[in-house]
C-alpha cells in the first residue's frame, strides 16, 4: 500500500501561478497513512553545471593519437597528457584511451568501481543533424549558442519550443499517482523555481537548503506571545469563508501551504540521521545535503518518487579557463563523491540516479584564455543501478574540421537529449507509452517497443 494514489500539489509557491485555483481545489485532501517501507523508492537528481561545461576537458582521449588531435585543437587548453586521470571503459576498444581532469580523483574511483558512466557528445537535437542540416538552417534548435535558450532546451527536451514544459514536470504529470502523499510536490527544487520540473499539473516545490528544508511563515516555529497571536490571527484570517472565488482559492492554497510547509519541516527533522559529513561552505554540497535528508524522511513523507533539482554556477569561462574550471570540477568530484557516500550509508545507492546537464559543451579552439559556446558535449550518471565504467554514445574525434564540426571544434551531438532522458524516464518508471508524452521528439531518435533500451547506461 505504500506507493500508490494521485498526488496533487500544494506548495506555497503555487500562490503566484496560474495554476492557483487547480491547487485550492486539491489542499484539502490528506495524506493516506505512511507505509513502514517504500520499497519502491526512486529518485532523480538533476544537476545544471550553468554556463557551458568546457566538457572535452573533462573527459580527454589519452592514446597518444587522439591526445595529439585534442591538444592541436585546444593548444593552450589542452589538459597535459601526463596529467590526466587513467580509466578503463569496459565497453572501449580498439585502442583508444582515455583519462580525466586530474581535479577528478574521486570520480576516476567511481568510475572504476563501476558506480558512475559518461554520455558523450551529447546535446539538445530535433532531429539526427548533419553539417549540410546546419549550414541550411534545417530544423535547428531555436537560439543555438545562446545560454537561456541552450539551458532551458537541456531542461524541456523540446528544442524547436520556447514554451514548452520541462520533462522532469511531464514525467511526474504522469508518475503523480505513485506517491501516497498528496501535499507536498513529487519534484522537488533546491534552487527555486525552475523549467525542468514544471508540467502542466505538477510544479516543482522549493525547498530551502538551510534549516530543514521548508520556507516557514516567519515565527512559525516561535513559541513567543507576538508570534503565538500573530500565527492565530492568520489561522482566522484562512477559516473565514470568501464569497469571491479567486479569494477563497488563494486563503485555500496559503492554509495548505503553510500546513504542507510545518509537514515537510517535521519529516526532514524526524528522518534517518545521516553521518556523512557535507562540506556546508560549498554550494554543490549544501544542495545535495538538502536533497539526502529529504530522501532520509521518504517514509515519513510517504513518497515513492522524487526528482530534485541542483544548480552549480560558473561555467561560462570566456577567460581564466584552465584555473576556473579546475575548481568547478573540483566540487563536482567532491560533492558527488560524499553525495554518494551518503546514499550508500542510507542503503538507498540503488534507488537514486544523478545526473548532469549544462547548457552546451565549448569550442576546442582557444579564444585567448577561454572558449566560446558550442554545442554537444560530455554529462555524468551517477548511482548504483548506472551501468558503470563506461562512455556512452560517440565520443568524436577531436580535430579541426571533422564531419561534426560546425566551425572551431564547436560539434554537432551524435546523442540526443531525448535519448539521455527517455533511458532516465523508464527507469523512474515510465512506460514505453508514455515516453511521446514526456519526449515528443523521441521517435526521432529512437522507436519504443524494439525490445532495444535508448542508450543502456541504466541497468
Amino acid at each position: 500500500m505504500g506507493c500508490a494514489h494521485v498526488g496533487a500539489v500544494s506548495f506555497l509557491s503555487g500562490m503566484t501561478n496560474m495554476g492557483l485555483l487547480q491547487a485550492a481545489a486539491s489542499a484539502n485532501r490528506s495524506w493516506v497513512s505512511a507505509s513502514p517501507l517504500n520499497v519502491n523508492y526512486k529518485a532523480l537528481v538533476c544537476i545544471l553545471l550553468s554556463g557551458g561545461n568546457d566538457s572535452y576537458n573533462m573527459l580527454v582521449p589519452k592514446d597518444n593519437d587522439s591526445y595529439n588531435d585534442y591538444a592541436v585543437s585546444r593548444t593552450n587548453l589542452a589538459i597535459p597528457q601526463a596529467d590526466l586521470l587513467g580509466i578503463n571503459p569496459l565497453n572501449i576498444s580498439g585502442g583508444n584511451e582515455f583519462g580525466l581532469h586530474p581535479s577528478m580523483t574521486n570520480i576516476q574511483q567511481l568510475f572504476e568501481d563501476q558506480k558512475l558512466s559518461f554520455v558523450s557528445n551529447v546535446g539538445a537535437l530535433v532531429r539526427p543533424t548533419n553539417l549540410n542540416d546546419y549550414f541550411s538552417q534545417k530544423d535547428l534548435p531555436v537560439g543555438l549558442y545562446s545560454h537561456p535558450d541552450q539551458a532551458a532546451h537541456w531542461q524541456t527536451s523540446v528544442p524547436n519550443d520556447r514554451n514548452a514544459f520541462g520533462w522532469g514536470g511531464r514525467l511526474a504529470d504522469i508518475l503523480q499517482s505513485n506517491n501516497n502523499n498528496q501535499d507536498i510536490s513529487m519534484n522537488i527544487s533546491l534552487d527555486g523555481q525552475n523549467i525542468f520540473q514544471r508540467g502542466n499539473q505538477i510544479l516543482p516545490y522549493a525547498a530551502a537548503v538551510n534549516s530543514n528544508g521548508s520556507v516557514l511563515l516567519n515565527g512559525a516555529t516561535n513559541t513567543g506571545f507576538y508570534q503565538t497571536l500573530k500565527r492565530e490571527t492568520i489561522d482566522d484570517i484562512l477559516e473565514l469563508s470568501y464569497s469571491n472565488a479567486l479569494e477563497q482559492a488563494y486563503a485555500g492554497v496559503v492554509k495548505n501551504s503553510k500546513s504542507s510547509s510545518m509537514d515537510f519541516n517535521n519529516a526532514v527533522v524526524n528522518g534517518t540521521p545521516i553521518a556523512t559529513v557535507f562540506d556546508e561552505t560549498d554550494s554543490l554540497q549544501k544542495q545535495l545535503k538538502m536533497a539526502a535528508r529529504i530522501m532520509a524522511s521518504r517514509n515519513i513523507l510517504n513518497v515513492c518518487n522524487q526528482t530534485f533539482f541542483i544548480h552549480l554556477k560558473g561555467f561560462d569561462q570566456h577567460d581564466n579557463n584552465l584555473t576556473v574550471h579546475a575548481k568547478l570540477l573540483q566540487q563536482i568530484d567532491e560533492g558527488l563523491n560524499t553525495f554518494q557516500l551518503a546514499l550508500e550509508e542510507l542503503g538507498i545507492a540503488d534507488n537514486v540516479t544523478t545526473f548532469t546537464i549544462s547548457d552546451f559543451g565549448r569550442k576546442l579552439v582557444s579564444n585567448g584564455d577561454g572558449s566560446d559556446h558550442a554545442w554537444g558535449g560530455n554529462a555524468i550518471v551517477m548511482g548504483g543501478a548506472v551501468n558503470g565504467k563506461r562512455i556512452f554514445g560517440d565520443y568524436p574525434e577531436l580535430y579541426l574540421g571533422n564531419s561534426l564540426d560546425t566551425g572551431g571544434g564547436r560539434f554537432i551531438p551524435t546523442t540526443s537529449t531525448d535519448e539521455f532522458f527517455a533511458e532516465l524516464a523508464l527507469w523512474f518508471g515510465a512506460s514505453e507509452s508514455d515516453l511521446p508524452n514526456i519526449l515528443p521528439n523521441l521517435s526521432n531518435f529512437w522507436i519504443p517497443g524494439q525490445g532495444t533500451s535508448p542508450l543502456g547506461f541504466m541497468i
